[in-house]
């Protein structure tokens, strides 16, 4: 029976085709997988780059483009038939020798890039300093190294990073750079997807680089799992290398600590930690941020994720604020007023949660016995707007044991005014960083960096969190900044540019409108009156994506608001706007539209 191993690139291309071949095309599949009569055999590419790869015949005039290595299939992608053999052609494929990973090499085009990388070059190569050893040590390709031995600047090595695997291209843009050996080696080895996986690679087994590669590949071995990869998010099937490894760890004997800039992956590696402790943790877990309306949104995003419903029930999803309340409600037997005689603050009901747990479960820092605890295992996403009390009642709700608090957060998306170093409330944690972007094109982020400003910022950790080296896996288009005479042109403005994005074919749940006050808020609503597109205020967007974005009113006086007088606390003021207007510009994945009208808001990068 054939093993099959589904390409992200595939139910993206397949979602796209017409209703009827797509159908076909899932038939064919499932035919294929059972290995019965009628299912499509591999057809040999001729004048291919490599003889493992073929095509089949999925549908009339569309071809999947497949890896094969015995009865291993890689399923890349599907096309039209000229494009498919095309594709097939072009491209060959391989094993990392160092980290395992798969890799696709765009072989035709560095064919034609030879020739011209041999004119241009200089009496020195950018890399003669280094021997073919260490090279190949990074997990450079040997037929390759004669074509990296002409580079000689480090345009060039930029021009070839779209036609190079990542993890060939990583390294020599480390060494260009004048990074050393050893910092090359670190590049390559965040895409390592375990930290378990670092014995003898064999470069011919496909199978074995395809299980480690979990951005490239997810294996199908019946009809059921082929439908859910078809049809789940990307997000729920296909984990970049850094995010797996976090992810999936087998466990952690300490806090963790995962902090990166936007679209990083953040949240989804929160949901896939949590998915993972419901599966192979010992107890009850807790996904828990600090908004009802996000924890509504993880709620929503990990029954996706966790198809058995025994095991969805093992993760409870809330906001730290109604844990207090929860807390204290079956304490006293009755909800607390927030309002009127006798009401409490939500800070005060947090300190009484505190107090209750105190009691209940003994002395905080010596207690070791995961039975006394409501819960086993806590996974915190948006960490940076958690307050000291609330993260003293999360540390009071587990036990101190291994897998017990897996938190992740960016301390310059911060929308509240907290700051806290997590070893200041009990929780000395573990950092990993992730500074690559998988959701903002390279031109969004270095329009949003300068918004935000990339110096540093506190919070979480002791001392400062910087945006040194904070990068995007991919180019697009630049923001548009529009200006407009009157609020009512504006307006207009915007209805004009969602009404483009719907005729470019952008679905409507995929366009998100924003504004700073509810009341521009509600005037974008009435001018897309008849659009089904969501608008709602900057803090409302947080944790939230879509593909376009839309932000109004980001204007002197309004973005930010007239701070206070006090020196201090106009700081801290200036710089949560500036975190707000930050946070609602990196909900897009492709296109951000800003407007104004009159003079513009001073946090706008000129």
């Amino acid at each position: 029976m054939p093993r099959l191993a589904i390409g992200p690139e595939f139910p993206r291309e397949l979602s796209a085709l017409a209703q009827p071949v797509r159908r076909d095309a899932v038939v064919a599949l499932r035919r294929f997988l059972l290995n019965v009569s009628g299912a499509p055999h591999p057809e040999r590419v001729r004048g291919g780059r490599d003889p493992r790869v073929a095509t089949l015949l999925l549908a009339e005039g569309h071809r999947g483009v497949v890896v094969r290595q015995q009865d291993v299939y890689w399923l890349r992608t599907v096309l039209p038939g000229p494009e498919a053999w095309s594709f097939a052609r072009r491209h060959r494929y391989g094993v990392n020798p160092v980290i395992g990973v798969v890799e696709e090499w765009d072989a035709e085009a560095l064919e034609r890039v030879e020739p011209a990388l041999r004119r241009s070059a200089r009496s020195r190569g950018l890399f003669d300093g280094i021997c073919d050893g260490d090279l190949l040590g990074l997990g450079l390709d040997g037929h390759a190294l004669p074509l990296f031995r002409l580079i000689t600047t480090e345009a060039d090595v930029a021009a070839l990073e779209p036609l190079l695997p990542p993890t060939q291209h990583v390294p020599l843009a480390v060494l260009a750079r004048g990074g050393s050996l050893a910092e090359a080696w670190r590049e390559l080895d965040a895409w390592r997807a375990s930290d378990g996986d670092k014995g003898p690679i064999d470069t011919e087994d496909l199978h074995a680089a395809l299980r480690r590669s979990p951005d490239k590949a997810a294996f199908v071995p019946d009809k059921v799992a082929l439908d859910r990869v078809l049809d789940a998010p990307d997000w729920c099937t296909f984990l970049y290398p850094a995010q797996h490894r976090l992810a999936r760890a087998a466990r952690y004997d300490h806090p963790v600590l995962v902090v990166g800039g936007a679209g990083t992956g953040k949240t989804v590696i929160a949901l896939h930690r949590a998915a993972h402790l419901a599966a192979h943790g010992s107890g009850p877990v807790l996904l828990v941020t600090f908004s009802q309306g996000l924890a509504e949104e993880l709620s929503a995003r990990l029954d996706l994720l966790i198809e058995d419903e025994i095991l969805r029930k093992r993760v409870e999803v809330d906001n730290a604020e109604r844990l207090a309340m929860r807390i204290v409600t079956d304490a006293e037997g009755r909800r607390p007023p927030l309002v009127g005689p006798g009401a409490r603050s939500l800070a005060e009901l947090t300190n009484e949660a505190l107090r209750l747990m105190s009691i209940a479960t003994g002395d905080l820092l010596d207690d070791v016995d995961p039975g006394r605890k409501p819960y086993r295992h806590i996974v915190v996403d948006e960490a940076q707007d958690i307050s000291p009390a609330q993260w003293r009642l999360l540390r009071a709700v587990a036990p101190h044991a291994r897998d017990d608090l897996f938190v992740v957060g960016d301390p310059h998306q911060r929308v509240t005014d907290t700051r806290v170093a997590l070893g200041a409330v009990g929780i000395p944690a573990a950092q990993h960083t992730l500074r690559l972007s998988y959701r903002l094109p390279q031109e969004l982020l270095t329009f949003v960096v300068r918004l935000r400003g990339g110096g540093p910022t506190s919070g979480l950790v002791k001392g400062m969190t910087e945006m040194y080296g904070f990068r995007a896996t991919h180019n697009g288009d630049r923001p548009m900044v529009r200006q407009y005479d009157t609020p009512e042109s504006e307006l207009a403005g915007l209805r004009t540019t969602v009404e483009s994005w719907l005729a470019d074919g952008v679905p409507a749940e995929e366009i998100g409108v924003g504004a700073r006050t509810p009341r521009l808020v509600r005037d974008a609503r009435r001018a897309l009156t008849g659009l089904s597109v969501r608008a709602a205020t900057f803090q409302h967007l947080k944790g939230l994506e879509f593909e376009r974005v839309a932000l109004i009113g980001v204007a002197e006086g309004v973005v930010p608001e007239p701070p206070p007088e006090d020196p201090e606390a106009r700081a801290r003021a200036l710089q949560r706007e500036r975190s707000i207007l930050f946070v609602a510009c990196t909900r897009a994945r492709s296109m951000l539209y800003i407007s104004h009208s009159g003079r513009g808001s001073p946090f706008l990068p000129l």
